[in-house]
């Protein structure tokens, strides 16, 4: 008695229908290139705009003085900057927010680095023009050797988490994994840090802690394709599919998750942005979402299109997977792999990739070429795929 085939999965009609499904068969490392390029470009932004205007540091690193002055008797913004102006000091680089706390509305107002004398001198200037007493007026001076030791904590913080996650990865997985991850967390840095400089964005202590809590964040996106590609390396290893394969078909699988991951993450932190700073004026909810927003399109974009790429480089020349040289499967060959969890064919792959080559245009990610029926193409391959050889006829007896 023959075993049944198994019955084929109703692939859907539409690309949200396939993305949903986990259908997609989008050729991730046939199109690294683009995403190496984008990022190439984007890290000599991030270089040049470092090198050319550096980064918007706020008081807490560069220095400076802050009052904290109440608006309960109708003290505006307007009235700060004509306080500072009348004392010789200009608006320019200073920086005035209106804030409110659980008991008293007031107005903050930030200059560079000024001498003690000075600071007293507005906190009786504000005072006056606000109609508060000097003492309801805070000031602060912060020295630009604190933020130093800030930053200088930031990096060693940095620096002791990399070498941590890299000894973890190479011990859960491999140490081209682990590479690969390190330097897609390096990629989000470099790129956030320079949009930051790009447009002048405020650089504050917020901001600082949020570009840390972004490195968990876009190692938690990679680890999870890795998983996955650890899981398929083994599901695939007896088949000998080219290790662009496991790659893609790993990429398809997670594709729905990560962008669910990504979506659900994004929201809540555009709620701080849009109704915590917009709504209500916390500046500091501000500085600490815009830093986590940019972190986390950053880190969704590099788990793709950075880390999964480049651990393919990395596994190139591995011996585990060397001299497989079929073609990488392609359009409906692709997507039952990530269907099925089958390679199917490879005369389907081989001529799925012929066909894109010959018509010069990378096919889109769920219209690719339709493969070549599996079949054997000739009576002899097809009697060879019979289980049994027909027997030979007996002759009658007369």
């Amino acid at each position: 008695m023959s075993d049944s085939a198994p019955t084929p999965v109703a692939v859907s009609t539409t690309a949200l229908g396939r993305a949903v499904n986990g259908q997609t068969s989008i050729d991730f490392i046939g199109r690294r290139k683009w995403g190496f390029g984008i990022s190439l470009a984007l890290m000599v932004i991030a270089v040049v705009s470092l090198s050319v205007q550096g980064l918007n540091l706020g008081i807490d690193f560069a220095g400076g003085v802050s009052w904290d002055v109440p608006s309960t008797n109708g003290f505006t913004l307007d009235d700060a900057e004509d306080v500072l102006a009348e004392n010789g000091l200009t608006t320019e680089g200073a920086r005035l927010q209106e804030r409110s706390s659980d008991s008293i509305d007031f107005v903050k107002v930030q200059v560079g680095d000024q001498p003690a004398e000075v600071g007293n001198e507005l906190r009786a200037a504000f005072a006056e023009a606000a109609g508060v007493t000097v003492d309801e007026v805070n000031v602060s001076l912060v020295s630009a050797s604190w933020g130093g030791e800030v930053t200088e904590s930031a990096v060693r913080a940095l620096v002791i988490f990399s070498i941590l996650v890299a000894i973890y990865l190479s011990i859960r997985f491999e140490w081209r994994m682990a590479v690969a991850a390190i330097v897609a967390m390096l990629h989000d840095i470099l790129v956030a840090v320079g949009i930051y400089s790009l447009f002048q964005f405020i650089v504050t202590p917020p901001t600082v802690i949020a570009f840390l809590t972004i490195l968990g964040y876009s190692l938690y996106d990679t680890v999870v394709v890795f998983d996955r590609v650890r899981e398929n390396e083994a599901r695939f290893a007896a088949q000998k599919p080219p290790y662009a394969d496991v790659l893609n078909v790993s990429m398809n699988q997670v594709l729905m998750r990560s962008l669910n991951t990504s979506i659900s993450s994004i929201v809540p932190v555009l709620s701080l942005l849009i109704i915590g700073a917009g709504v209500f004026g916390q500046a500091t909810l501000a500085e600490f979402a815009l830093a986590l927003l940019i972190g986390m399109i950053v880190g969704a974009y590099s788990s793709i299109f950075v880390a999964v790429p480049l651990l393919g480089l990395l596994k190139a020349n591995s011996s585990a997977w060397e001299g497989r040289n079929v073609p990488p499967a392609v359009g409906e060959a692709l997507r039952d792999m990530v269907v099925s969890g089958d390679t199917g064919s490879r005369r389907t792959r081989a001529a799925a990739a012929a066909a894109k080559t010959d018509s010069g245009d990378a096919p889109d990610a769920d219209d690719e070429p339709a493969s070549v029926p599996a079949g054997p193409a000739t009576a002899s391959e097809a009697q060879a795929a019979l289980k049994h050889q027909p027997r030979p006829r007996k002759k009658k007896r007369r």
